[in-house]
């Protein structure tokens, strides 16, 4: 068996357990000797982050070959219509080459916990909700995708990795749980042939 750690990260923590700089870590939240982050979040991003004791299961978490789904709530700046939706599902063109097609729909204002410090609100500028989920993991992607369309994100909430999800936890907690040895013998689905 191995062992993993479902996070509610806060907004403003950083995804490692030490900083020189004196920011937030996980060490704030938790003690977990031996755990290794499966797949980042930004530090300005809030949501699920997932904790290893194994090697193996966090490569088939982190590693994008695995092509595992990651979904996020996405607050942006902005009402982006139908056609917009569409190009952020397909692909986005962004300075390291073209999003692979992703999951994309307008939704409504969801509940989620108030965030410290709150968004800063614009009377003159609308801004609404976003699902998103990808299988990459370029470097701060899905803010680079909306801010291409022209709709730059306010608030980035990760709210599920595969089959695991933040349900139950709010920002700081966590939940253990051990995952059996059928899921860390998983493998990527073969390459797809063009015909």
């Amino acid at each position: 068996m191995a062992n993993i750690i479902l996070f509610n990260k806060p907004f403003n923590v950083l995804s490692q357990f030490t900083d020189d700089d004196g920011r937030p870590t996980l060490a704030n939240y938790m003690t977990a000797p031996g755990y290794r982050v499966a797949g980042r979040l930004d530090y300005d991003s809030e949501g699920l982050l997932i904790l290893t004791d194994d090697g193996r299961l966090q490569q088939q978490i982190a590693n994008p070959v695995h092509k595992n789904w990651k979904n996020y709530l996405v607050q942006v700046e902005g009402e982006p219509d139908a056609m917009t939706v569409e190009q952020l599902a397909t692909g986005v063109k962004l300075n390291d080459g073209m999003t692979l097609p992703a999951k994309a729909r307008k939704v409504a204002q969801p509940v989620l916990w108030d965030r410290d410090p709150p968004i800063r609100v614009r009377k003159t500028v609308s801004d609404s909700w976003l699902e998103l989920s990808i299988r990459e993991g370029r470097n701060r992607q899905i803010r680079r995708m909306t801010a291409n369309v022209g709709f730059p994100t306010l608030r980035l909430v990760r709210i599920a990795v595969g089959e695991w999800t933040l349900e139950g936890l709010q920002p700081g907690q966590y939940r253990e749980m051990s995952v059996p040895m059928a899921i860390r013998r998983m493998k990527p689905n073969p390459p797809q042939r063009k015909p």
